[in-house]
């Protein structure tokens, strides 16, 4: 179990973040913002696959009347992302934007970032402090020769300075950089001088599959330290992937409700009876577009297969021409293997419908018995590959002479 760092909570629109609120997940559309119908069905595209919170570039007075159209039609609060021009930032708060993205590498005048200040406070309009190590302030890069933690640290305790000094403190922080170790040396440092909420990323992370992997790295790494309140994904890819990505990493780690798919396949091997490969993916494909908030288990053998994965809500196992469906690791039915993830995603939908304890009891007959037949069969024909008989023997063995 995680336990998070207890933050100040502030509201980006109606979601809470930082204090005990649950992890929110972020993501930014690619859309011309002056695109209002365009940018709006890529923002409900994002809030279907699980963003609580969508950034929009304002980066043009067309962008910040495209806002003014989008922010009351949006289904998620909506984030303004402004750079350089402060008064974009004004514009934005006028549209009605829920929150505010401020670089401070970009908009450098300290009576320009307290007048936006002043004018979200007066709004009730949260700001995020977004440190880029690519776009760090000038005079820190001169200082520390390079954009490493410290300099990112610095960066935003001296923006929320400025925002301090005019008693606006519904801040939120960012010091994101696309080197995996210094952007978690950076929050770290920055989790131990501040108690504003953080928002977590790598950022230009780049396409995937490296980089999911960067960004599951570093967020991953800080959210296991109870460090963050929201996240982003910064991928060079659909930035639908980017929601469904945080999101996925938020469930894994138990930080949020499963809401989506989970599913567990063993990685194959000599036993395996059928492609593994294959019926995983088919089984994804098929029950991915059921949105069953569920963990399924697919499994090459029936020797281990429902065992080792007794934990999961539901699963297949092959053997020998034949797929044993399990339900928290008790075989229910015993069907064709040319059946297998048409039987799989049929129960899967009964048992979202009834739940554990009706599919227990609906159980066919036999199929326990006929599950353990198969299973010996195996044995028999494979030998026991994990030799589990012999090298019991062998401990017990040694255990006695041990005395």
């Amino acid at each position: 179990m995680i336990t998070r760092r207890k933050t100040n909570q502030i509201k980006v629109g109606t979601v809470p973040v930082g204090g005990d609120a649950p992890v929110s997940v972020q993501s930014m559309t690619t859309t011309k913002t002056a695109d209002v119908d365009g940018t709006l069905a890529q923002v409900y595209a994002l809030a279907g696959a699980g963003a609580d919170i969508v950034r929009i570039t304002c980066n043009e007075v067309e962008a910040a009347q495209g806002l003014a159209e989008i922010v009351p039609r949006s289904p998620v609060p909506i984030v303004a992302d402004i750079h350089f021009q402060y008064r974009l930032a004004l514009a934005a708060l006028e549209a009605g934007v829920q929150g505010l993205r401020l670089n401070p590498g970009n908009i450098r005048k300290e009576a320009h970032i307290k007048t936006v200040a002043m004018e979200a406070g007066d709004r009730g309009v949260p700001i995020r402090i977004g440190v880029n190590a690519g776009s760090l302030d000038k005079d820190l890069l001169e200082k520390y020769g390079s954009a490493v933690p410290d300099a990112l640290v610095e960066s935003a305790l001296k923006e929320a300075r400025y925002l301090e000094e005019v008693d606006f403190t519904d801040i939120k922080i960012s010091v994101k950089h696309s080197n995996v170790p210094s952007m978690v040396e950076s929050y770290r440092l920055l989790s131990d001088a501040v108690d504003y909420p953080l928002h977590l990323g790598v950022t230009e992370a780049g396409p995937p599959p490296g980089g999911l992997i960067k960004s599951v790295a570093g967020i991953g790494t800080l959210l296991n330290e109870g460090i963050g309140d929201t996240i982003r994904f910064s991928l060079t890819a659909d930035p639908v992937e980017e929601a469904k990505a945080g999101r996925s990493l938020l469930e894994y780690l138990g930080l949020r409700e499963r809401k989506g798919l989970d599913l567990i396949a063993c990685p194959s091997c000599g036993r395996a009876e059928v492609d593994v490969i294959d019926v995983a993916s088919r089984a994804q494909t098929a029950l991915e577009g059921e949105g069953l908030p569920i963990q399924v288990a697919v499994m090459g053998c029936v020797v281990n297969g429902p065992g080792e994965a007794r934990e999961a809500d539901i699963g297949i196992a092959a053997g020998k021409g034949k797929g044993h469906l399990f339900i928290k690791g008790q075989v229910v039915r015993v069907v064709p293997e040319s059946e297998m993830v048409e039987a799989l995603l049929d129960e899967a939908r009964r048992l979202a419908e009834e739940g554990v304890e009706a599919r227990l009891a609906a159980a066919d007959e036999n199929a326990s018995d006929v599950a353990a037949a198969t299973r010996t069969q195996l044995v028999e024909i494979q030998g026991d590959a994990n030799q589990s008989q012999e090298r019991r023997s062998r401990v017990a063995e040694v255990a006695k002479n041990r005395s």
